[in-house]
C-alpha cells in the first residue's frame, strides 16, 4: 500500500522549469527571462556583510527591506508585503482568498503559475483569452466578473507574450472592477515596458484598497538566485492575509540585504533597461527579416511564432526548432509548456548571446525549408 496524498495534489500542474542548471557554461541561456547582468560589487558586499550572522533567524518583519522600498516607492511600508520570490505573494493570496465556489479570472496563456490558484484551492478558474496582438482584453475580462469573483489577475508586460496594455487602460480597467475582488497587476517586467513610466500605476493604489501591485527584485535588478519579491498594496489587509498563512521567515537575510543595496542603485536599473531594449529592437529586426512573426514586446524577452508550411503540426516544429537551438548552444522556451503550441520564448541577453541566437535560428529555420 502506497501513502495516499491529497486529491488537489493531482490537480495543480508541474511548472515547466528550464532545463538548464547542468549545462556547460557556454550556452547562451535564453530561457527564463533573466537578467544577463551579473550582481553589482556592493550588493554581493551586502550579502557578504550578513553571511557571518547566518546562525540567526532573519527579521521576520522584513522592516528594513520594507522601509527602503516605502522610500522608493512613496507607498507605506505596512502596505508592503515581502516574498520568497513574487510567487511566493501570489500562492500565499490565492490560499488566503480562494476556495470552492470562489471564481478568479485570469487571461491566456500568461504566467504558468496561475494556473495553480484554481488547482490548489479548488476555485473555478475563468481563462479569458488574448485578443488577436496576444494582450490582455480587458472588456472580456470585466465582463467574466460574477459575484463569486474573488481574484482577478493582470499580467502586464504579459509572460510569455511580451506585450502591454497602457496604464490607462489599466486605471479604466481597476476602476471599473467591483470593490469585492481583490485586483492582481503582476508587473514584473515593468520596468522594462516603454509604453509608461513604471510608477504611473503607483497613483491608483490610495484609490483602490482592493488593488496589489506585484513585482520583483528577479528581473531587472538580477537578483534571481536571491528570491525576492514585493507586493504594493491599496490597503494593509492583504499583508496581513498573505502573512498569516505563510511560514515565518520567508525571505532570507542575504535577501533582505541584496534587496536593501539593489534598491540604492536606480541608475544601475536605467542602464540595463536600456541595454534590453537595444536588443529588443535588434532581436525583433533580426526576425522579421526572417519572416518570424513576432508580438510587440515590453519586456525582457521576445515571444515569437515559427511558420509552419501546410500540414505541417506547429508542436512538431517547434520540437524541432527548440532542439537545433538546443545543439547550437542556444536554449529557449518552448511554447507548449507555457500555453501555446508552435510558439517561442526568448530572453534577451548579451551582445554576443543574442547574434548566437539569431544565426541559430537562421540556421534552423533553413534546415526545415529543406
Amino acid at each position: 500500500m502506497s501513502i495516499e496524498y491529497s486529491g488537489r495534489l493531482k490537480r495543480i500542474p508541474a511548472y515547466p522549469a528550464a532545463s538548464a542548471y547542468a549545462l556547460p557554461e557556454d550556452v547562451a541561456l535564453l530561457a527564463s527571462n533573466e537578467s544577463p547582468d551579473p550582481p553589482l560589487p556592493a550588493v554581493v558586499e551586502a550579502v557578504d556583510g550578513v553571511l557571518r550572522g547566518l546562525n540567526r533567524y532573519p527579521d521576520p518583519t522584513n522592516a528594513g527591506l520594507r522601509a527602503a522600498l516605502s522610500d522608493r516607492y512613496g507607498v507605506a511600508a505596512e502596505r508592503i508585503a515581502i516574498g520568497n520570490g513574487s510567487c511566493d505573494i501570489l500562492l500565499a493570496l490565492g490560499e488566503a482568498l480562494l476556495e470552492p465556489g470562489a471564481e478568479l479570472v485570469y487571461a491566456w496563456p500568461s504566467f504558468s503559475v496561475y494556473p495553480h490558484l484554481d488547482a490548489a484551492s479548488g476555485a473555478t478558474a475563468v481563462r479569458v483569452p488574448l485578443n488577436e496582438r496576444d494582450e490582455h482584453d480587458l472588456e472580456a475580462m470585466l465582463s467574466e466578473i460574477t459575484a463569486a469573483t474573488r481574484l482577478v489577475i493582470v499580467c502586464n508586460p504579459n509572460n510569455p507574450t511580451s506585450t502591454a496594455v497602457p496604464a490607462a487602460a489599466i486605471a479604466e480597467f481597476v476602476a471599473q472592477v467591483p470593490r469585492h475582488v481583490c485586483v492582481l497587476i503582476d508587473e514584473a517586467y515593468c520596468e522594462f515596458n516603454t509604453l509608461d513610466d513604471p510608477d504611473t500605476t503607483l497613483r491608483l493604489l490610495d484609490h483602490h484598497p482592493n488593488l496589489i501591485l506585484l513585482r520583483t527584485f528577479s528581473k531587472v535588478y538580477g537578483l534571481a538566485g536571491m528570491r525576492v519579491g514585493f507586493a504594493l498594496c491599496g490597503s494593509s489587509e492583504p499583508v496581513a492575509a498573505v502573512d498569516r498563512v505563510r511560514q515565518p521567515f520567508f525571505c532570507s537575510a542575504p535577501a533582505q540585504a541584496a534587496a536593501i543595496e539593489a534598491l540604492r542603485h536606480q541608475d544601475a536599473v536605467a542602464s540595463r533597461v536600456e541595454r534590453a531594449v537595444a536588443a529588443r529592437t535588434e532581436i525583433e529586426a533580426g526576425l522579421r527579416a526572417l519572416g518570424v512573426t513576432v508580438a510587440d514586446s515590453e519586456a525582457n524577452f521576445c515571444w515569437l511564432t515559427l511558420p509552419t508550411a501546410a500540414g505541417e503540426e506547429p508542436a512538431a516544429v517547434e520540437q524541432r526548432v527548440v532542439a537545433e537551438l538546443r545543439d547550437r548552444g542556444v536554449l529557449v522556451r518552448a511554447g507548449s509548456a507555457l500555453g501555446r503550441a508552435g510558439c517561442l520564448r526568448v530572453s534577451y541577453g548579451r551582445p554576443d548571446q543574442n547574434a548566437r541566437f539569431l544565426a541559430a535560428l537562421t540556421d534552423a529555420l533553413a534546415l526545415a525549408a529543406t
